[in-house]
């Protein structure tokens, strides 16, 4: 079996959290660190919670980053709370202290750094924004040939957006939140070299988190992990949500689950449609996550969270 170094970015929403823990449980995955973003979150309990998780799953050797980059457009508040509420779910609050080590230096910082000293070509696990991706081409710009592709929850083709228009007056609602949060450096990103796979709002909103999944990981609530990932999405399942970081994340495991388009494209960044992933003749190829086996993936997620 190949193994495939990952280095995680994610930005402390509940399904961060469970992509984490799904990666985590990937035999072909060696997870060099996490770095949380402060988009969807609040940054201390995000990175609080993440912490707390590793050392739930066993993995206290994976070092945790803050990342202290900022975004154009913030998340709304109601959604960045629930990093508090993980934060004192009791499953991760049985210790006094918390094992897995913060870095003293910055995410952004911290994913130069692992960039740099890896002797592999490194896979970025992105389920944020790519504002610390953006950051560190533009102050390393020798660590883009060691990035072997970014991985990225992100963007919506042609489906509307998640950033809707009565939250944000500014947006017409063709965004998705991870690109929206940073238009700016999405464009940095995009022109880069490196290999971009996305896993748009076009593919996550035919996969969403219903009660059956739900009630299932219930039943093997036994196993700490499944417990917690039902404690999770049980917080949220009064909204419409869906497999976004979860789904994209399993695609490191399971390529074989999804079919990959090429799409042309670009990232509007300024006006009423900024952060919109736009097709367009002769843009910046991409692939997208175009289709997944459901029945598979709701079937490897379950048996992931009663390891």
């Amino acid at each position: 079996m190949n193994i495939m170094l990952v280095l995680m970015d994610h930005d402390g929403g509940v399904d961060d959290y469970l992509a984490t823990m799904l990666l985590m449980t990937m035999d072909n995955v060696q997870p060099l660190g996490i770095v949380v973003t402060p988009a969807d979150c609040y940054a201390e309990p995000a990175v609080s919670a993440t912490r707390k998780i590793l050392d739930l799953m066993g993995c206290s050797h994976v070092p945790v980053a803050e990342s202290t980059v900022r975004g154009i457009n913030p998340f709304p508040r109601l959604y960045r709370r629930d990093s508090f509420i993980v934060d004192h779910f009791p499953i991760l609050n049985q210790n006094e202290t918390i094992s897995t080590p913060l870095l003293a230096e910055s995410g952004q910082d911290f994913m130069i750094r692992m960039l740099r000293e890896s002797s592999e070509p490194v896979t970025l696990m992105v389920t944020g924004p790519l504002t610390n991706v953006a950051h560190a081409l533009d102050t390393a710009p020798e660590v883009e040939a060691k990035i072997q592709r970014i991985v990225w929850m992100g963007g919506a083709l042609n489906v509307s957006g998640n950033v809707e228009k009565n939250w944000e007056p500014g947006q017409d609602g063709s965004a998705e939140w991870n690109a929206y949060w940073d238009p700016i450096s999405v464009a940095r990103v995009w022109r880069s070299q490196i290999e971009i796979i996305i896993c748009p709002l076009d593919l996550t909103n035919d996969v969403p988190v219903t009660s059956d999944i739900v009630y299932k990981m219930g039943k093997q609530r036994q196993h700490p992990v499944s417990d917690l990932a039902g404690q999770c999405y049980a917080l949220v399942i009064p909204q419409d949500y869906y497999f976004w970081d979860v789904l994209a994340t399993a695609y490191l495991a399971h390529p074989e689950f999804y079919e990959l388009r090429e799409w042309e494209t670009e990232i509007v960044t300024v006006g009423l449609s900024q952060g919109r992933t736009k097709v367009v003749s002769g843009g910046r190829k991409i692939y997208a996550m175009d289709e997944v086996d459901k029945e598979a993936f709701y079937s490897y997620i379950l048996q992931q969270w009663a390891r």
